[in-house]
């Protein structure tokens, strides 16, 4: 981790990492868009097995690196919600064709 020495600097290495952020929020939306072709029903879109595999991983992984896993639950459910309903959408436009 770098160590800033202004405010500046944190703020600039701060917005990087948050361009960073919105990029892989992009790739993994892409990759999710791609699932639905894979599934045969919506049941299978919403994978409530999958969702509670991921947030306890990702629960695990905040508190290894020592932040709270509460918020870190909350913006995975937040970006899978989303998500999900997406390829709920792009499992549907599929199924039309």
């Amino acid at each position: 981790m770098k160590k800033c020495t202004s405010l500046e600097e944190v703020r600039e290495e701060i917005d990087i990492i948050d361009t960073k952020l919105v990029e892989l929020i992009s790739e993994r939306s892409h990759l999710v868009r791609q699932a639905a072709s894979f599934k045969k029903s919506i049941d299978e879109v919403k994978a409530a097995d999958r969702i509670e595999y991921i947030l306890q991983k990702r629960r695990h992984q905040a508190i290894a690196l020592g932040i709270n896993p509460n918020m870190i639950a909350e913006l995975f459910t937040i970006m899978i919600d989303e998500m999900v309903e997406m390829e709920i959408a792009e499992f549907r436009n599929a199924d039309v064709f």
